[in-house]
């Protein structure tokens, strides 16, 4: 009996062993490795499979997948997983890279007929390979200052854009390649760059300097050639005013001496050599 029970449990065992699972949120692929059927491929949604002597089981999952490849051995795997590339100048850059992905459920089985890779070793030598040729390729065109600067954005944009092109076909969807921290470049460039950088915020800060003194220099003789103007217009008008007035006056000459009497208070000089107001007293016609 107990020989009985102990080879009941060495077949559940076995039997155990030969199973595998597809969790959900996969696909698996069932692949035959010898037989006649040898190569034939089954696809399999989430469950539990037997999958006996001969078939290998290959699981894919299908809910968005990140992986970096960096320099830190506490991501990833153990090793050294940055990427090396080189600008037009032959100067090296070495970068930590991320990918995020996912892949089409219905075209599992073309992603293995395609690699004959499980997921991570897609991931790992696959993947890893277009991200580092897609630098290479974009970088080689590219001066050590717009890898550095500006460029850099538009870089893995370009190499995000390479990538998506070259898998999308067979059924894996990159979502995005990005950066992760700052690209480590020799120290000597590093230095020489940030010294060019600040000569022209420099160049710049001076530019601007002068730009705003000889924006005040406008300014002030502006409001100089206003202020004449103002006074020459006030002297045009003032002389107008004036030779109106003479006009008149000589036009009118009584105007004078009604004035004098308006402001006669009536009262003659009281001191000697005091001229009397002035006033014109018309004589007499004789003739009447």
């Amino acid at each position: 009996m107990k020989r009985v029970l102990t080879l009941f449990l060495s077949l559940s065992v076995l039997l155990l062993a030969a199973c595998s699972k597809v969790p959900a949120g996969n696909v698996g692929v069932k692949f035959q490795m010898y037989g006649d059927d040898k190569g034939s491929l089954q696809e399999l949604p989430p469950g539990r499979y037997w999958v006996g002597w001969g078939y290998e089981m290959y699981t894919f999952p299908t809910f968005t997948q990140t992986y970096t490849f960096t320099r830190s051995a506490a991501e990833g795997r153990p090793v050294d997983e940055s990427i090396s590339f080189q600008t037009s100048q032959g100067l090296t850059v070495n970068a930590d890279v991320g990918i995020t992905y996912h892949i089409d459920p219905s075209r599992v089985t073309l992603i293995f007929q395609k690699y004959r890779k499980g997921i991570d070793e897609i991931t790992d030598v696959y993947l890893r390979n277009m991200v580092r040729d897609a630098l290479v390729k974009e970088a080689a065109s590219l001066d050590i200052e717009s890898v550095y600067g500006k460029g850099k954005a538009n870089l893995i944009e370009a190499v995000q854009r390479d990538v998506r092109e070259e898998v999308g076909s067979v059924g894996i969807v990159v979502e995005k390649i990005y950066w992760i921290g700052e690209l480590r470049l020799p120290e000597n460039v590093v230095q020489s760059i940030n010294a060019k950088i600040q000569a022209t915020q420099m160049a710049e800060q001076r530019q601007n300097e002068v730009a705003q003194a000889q924006a005040e220099a406008q300014k002030v003789e502006a409001e100089a050639q206003g202020q004449a103007q103002a006074r020459i217009t006030i002297a045009a008008a003032e002389a107008k005013a004036i030779a109106l007035k003479g006009e008149a006056l000589r036009q009118n000459p009584n105007v004078v001496q009604m004035s004098a009497i308006e402001k006669w208070d009536g009262r003659l000089p009281t001191y000697s050599g005091g001229a009397l107001p002035f006033l014109h007293i018309n004589a007499p016609d004789s003739s009447k």
